[in-house]
């Protein structure tokens, strides 16, 4: 389908490389158009005007020519900074992991609405939530559901029998819980405590503003995101960088640290 050789987008950078002594290639996620690579030419001069307006995680209108391998950003205006994300590591670590799952669960060009709102919101409550980890599951398990990967939670994957309230079993080839019966059918799941399950259940049912009122320990945590990144990586076939990165920040004491 032809396209005019100038077009508008909202988009939010999820990814930004340099390119050469002067340009910048950006990844975007924009609302109408889904994922674009583009490059922004000679952003990185000290008199260019775009610099500012296409920093990671940034949601920014641009205006786009048409280029023969590259579409090329000649305007961008900042919609949403989300500064507090690069002023935080954890916090910068958390939106990263964001934009990773997007890019990697994403093709070019394949609009995807109801993703780009969940990304919007999702980086506005990595930023500002006190608890930005139980932010990042939320919005990881609303995630699978928009890319076709629900978990099932309430009932076990294989007899589909109304799990008891106990410890169960995860499978991420059967994509859900597994109940103690079936276990021996799948060798491959891993133990998943009820107070994980119910936590998992709440996230899945429950808006944001609900979610942000649970008090979760940090042994809790610590299994909850040991949990999503088993389904995630079953699903995204590999490790994910910003996962290595933030088991890094945590064993050198960086968690928190702020960004001068």
């Amino acid at each position: 389908m032809s396209r005019s050789r100038l077009f508008n987008i909202v988009a939010i950078v999820l990814r930004h490389r340099t390119m050469g002594e002067a340009d910048v290639l950006l990844t975007l996620f924009s609302k109408n158009r889904g994922k674009l690579r583009v490059i922004a030419k000679g952003a990185r001069k000290a008199s260019s005007r775009k610099a500012g307006h296409i920093s990671q995680f940034t949601e920014s209108e641009m205006l786009l020519a048409q280029g023969r391998n590259l579409d090329i950003v000649t305007q961008a205006q900042v919609l949403t900074s989300h500064r507090m994300l690069r002023e935080d590591l954890e916090r910068l670590t958390h939106a990263s992991h964001l934009a990773e799952l997007v890019d990697g669960f994403t093709v070019e060009e394949d609009p995807h609405e109801g993703l780009y709102i969940l990304l919007k919101q999702a980086l506005e409550w990595v930023a500002v939530d006190k608890d930005a980890q139980l932010a990042t599951r939320h919005f990881e398990v609303f995630f699978l559901e928009l890319v076709g990967y629900r978990p099932l939670f309430f009932q076990c994957a294989e007899c589909e029998q109304e799990l008891e309230p106990q410890d169960q079993y995860l499978s991420a080839e059967q994509g859900g819980v597994i109940c103690p019966k079936c276990r021996g059918m799948h060798p491959h799941s891993i133990p998943i405590s009820l107070a994980s399950l119910k936590v998992l259940r709440f996230l899945q049912l429950q808006e944001h503003d609900q979610v942000m009122r649970l008090r979760v320990s940090e042994s809790l945590h610590m299994e909850l995101e040991q949990v999503m990144r088993y389904l995630i990586q079953h699903h995204l076939e590999r490790a994910m960088k910003s996962s290595k990165f933030l088991k890094r920040l945590r064993s050198e004491g960086l968690g928190s640290k702020e960004i001068k």
